[in-house]
């Protein structure tokens, strides 16, 4: 049972209110630590006027929504039960958990011990949704979502509600420049329309993912606002851990060195520029004599014109070898016609598919676009074992998935190919190189021999001088 003065702390901290719901609801202590004081402190400041534009920006797995979205917004209900909220999510199924969870939280009895049982209206049993007797509402949405009906805040001089938005970014999105774009048209056009008074604050949550995510967008300028920031990086100027007890420090440098693009922005909130240096020269294992390989493949991109400034067509001949890695075997490229094209195609499948100590020739992989089209069922009328494939997700995002697969040692590449130097330059500049397109069917490849999950560090052999 609360004391009096339990009551009172509850109703005016939000670290204190959190901390007695979650012990009543999970029957567990919350996990204490400064970046909570941070938070707690932070929103506090907006629901007493100080703060009308914040941008949190902390790792994954830190406890941002439950502290600062379910709990706050069921404290401030508590506090303000007229006050309107909206809260969005890159994913609206999201945003709807966390609203459904406010509510449940507000239903508890210890939340009835602190603030009295609040009234509900008998028409809000949505789950993405609902009004408190006192003309409150929780609204939630996703990213690119459209609001009709609902605002967010009050017209008066003390705080009645806000907009919380919660990872705006699906994480795999974030490199993506039209999914990126598509999120700060969303905010511009829509979130900010949904305010009921200028006053109504807007609080973005957020792990960074690009330098020109929604969070670099508006400490840029970019809706001529200033913000307010909190910025929690995993490690800090000392080189320790945000959170030791969560994040050892040496749990963080071991996922630093397997994917440090991503790293760089979500956990250290610091997103690397993606301005060439995705794929690093220092990562390539190089091999001179070809291990057994469990099978083969051979991918191709085929270029839509032959004139000087078009990309090159590749066909490449990848294995994935009996202990895991894969290889780079063969490759050609040229600025081919179509009758050349097929000529070139067919030449670099016979020549590999007549090796017979090699694994297995599983198929040709090909893009169905354009020049790959006719391609296709060509060699398909040959008996070529051609599978078309659609790239969905654009290059870079394509790129940052197979980096930390480069990064892992797993990757070989032949040490005396010909060709091997416009390979490199042409990956150690992408996306910037004039030509990439050595890039796309490598990480065919890679995503067809690794996929996103590499078992173990590589036997390194011979590396390349």
């Amino acid at each position: 049972m609360l004391s009096a003065d339990d009551i009172a702390e509850c109703r005016s901290d939000l670290l204190a209110y959190t901390k007695v719901m979650f012990k009543a609801r999970k029957g567990a202590n919350l996990k204490h630590n400064w970046h909570q004081d941070a938070i707690c402190s932070a929103l506090e400041k907006v629901v007493i006027g100080k703060t009308k534009r914040l941008i949190i920006n902390i790792p994954p797995r830190s406890g941002k929504t439950e502290l600062a979205v379910i709990n706050f917004i069921a404290w401030c209900m508590g506090n303000f039960p007229d006050s309107e909220f909206i809260h969005a999510s890159y994913s609206k199924r999201l945003a709807t958990n966390n609203t459904y969870n406010v509510r449940s939280i507000m239903q508890h009895e210890m939340h009835a011990n602190i603030f009295g049982r609040p009234a509900f209206q008998n028409d809000s049993n949505a789950k993405d949704e609902f009004r408190t007797m006192e003309g409150g509402v929780v609204y939630a949405t996703g990213a690119e979502g459209s609001i009709t009906g609902f605002g967010a805040g009050k017209m008066r001089d003390h705080f009645g509600g806000a907009i919380i938005i919660d990872d705006p970014h699906k994480a795999g999105e974030g490199n993506s420049d039209t999914m990126r774009q598509n999120v700060l048209d969303w905010f511009s056009t829509t979130m900010e329309s949904r305010k009921n008074s200028p006053d109504t604050p807007i609080i973005v949550i957020m792990q960074r993912l690009h330098e020109e995510d929604l969070s670099g967008y508006l400490l840029n300028g970019g809706n001529g606002e200033h913000w307010e920031h909190l910025n929690i990086p995993a490690i800090n100027d000392a080189d320790t851990s945000f959170w030791p007890e969560q994040f050892p420090l040496e749990d963080l440098r071991r996922m630093e060195s397997s994917d440090a693009y991503r790293f760089a922005g979500q956990y250290m909130q610091r997103p690397a520029p993606i301005g060439g240096g995705i794929f690093k020269d220092a990562w390539w294992q190089y091999y001179q004599r070809l291990p057994q390989m469990e099978w083969r493949g051979i991918y191709a991109d085929t270029a839509q014109k032959t004139k000087e400034h078009n990309d090159y067509s590749v066909f490449q001949c990848w294995g994935k070898s009996k202990s895991g890695q894969a290889y780079l075997i063969d490759m050609i490229r040229g600025k081919w016609e179509a009758p050349e094209l097929l000529t070139h195609a067919r030449a670099f499948w016979n020549k590999h598919n007549a090796v017979r100590d090699a694994g297995f020739l599983r198929s040709m992989k090909v893009e169905d676009k354009v020049s790959g089209t006719g391609l296709i069922q060509t060699l398909k009328r040959e008996g070529v074992p051609v599978v078309d494939i659609q790239r969905d997700r654009d290059k870079i995002t394509r790129a940052m998935d197979a980096a930390p697969l480069v990064q892992s040692g797993n990757v070989y590449l032949p040490q005396d190919a010909p060709w091997l130097s416009e390979l490199l330059a042409e990956t150690s500049s992408f996306p910037n190189a004039k030509h990439d397109d050595t890039v796309d069917p490598m990480m065919d490849a890679l995503s067809d021999m690794l996929g996103g999950n590499v078992s173990g560090p590589a036997v390194l052999l011979k590396k390349r001088r």
